[in-house]
């Protein structure tokens, strides 16, 4: 009985193994695929995932995860770049070499890090929305 067990046990942990892994392929092997850290202002914690240009919406899905929703949809035409600064040490696990943008989006004030090398395609993505009202 504990040996069948454990074997279940064992073919679980492998089976969830296995779904994170192909997830995070399929997630990584889309054209526009770029992993971004994000987080709420004033939030403590940076969450990384990888965003999806998808149209008008950037699809971020949590890089920690089974689900194969996006966590965030955020919309081209509701963005607004602030600012930007270089990661400090109280941003933790953003690497050193990103650029972190301070955003307002429908979705409130958020702050996107990205490799720097994305950043110039992440704002020329945004720069490229339609104007309103057409």
């Amino acid at each position: 009985m504990t040996t069948a067990l454990l074997v279940l046990l064992a073919v679980a942990v492998v089976a969830v193994a296995a779904t994170f892994l192909l997830r995070r392929h399929f997630l990584l092997s889309g054209l526009g695929a770029v992993t971004m850290w994000l987080r709420p202002v004033g939030a403590p914690r940076w969450s990384v995932g990888v965003a999806w240009y998808s149209g008008e919406q950037l699809l971020w899905y949590r890089a920690l995860s089974l689900s194969v929703r996006p966590t965030q949809r955020l919309c081209r035409n509701e963005f607004h770049v602030e600012g930007r600064r270089r990661p400090t040490v109280e941003d933790g696990a953003v690497p050193d070499d990103s650029q972190v943008l301070i955003c307002r989006t429908g979705a409130g004030p958020q702050e996107l890090a990205m490799d720097t090398s994305t950043v110039t395609g992440f704002l020329s993505w945004i720069e490229s929305a339609p104007p309103l009202g057409r």
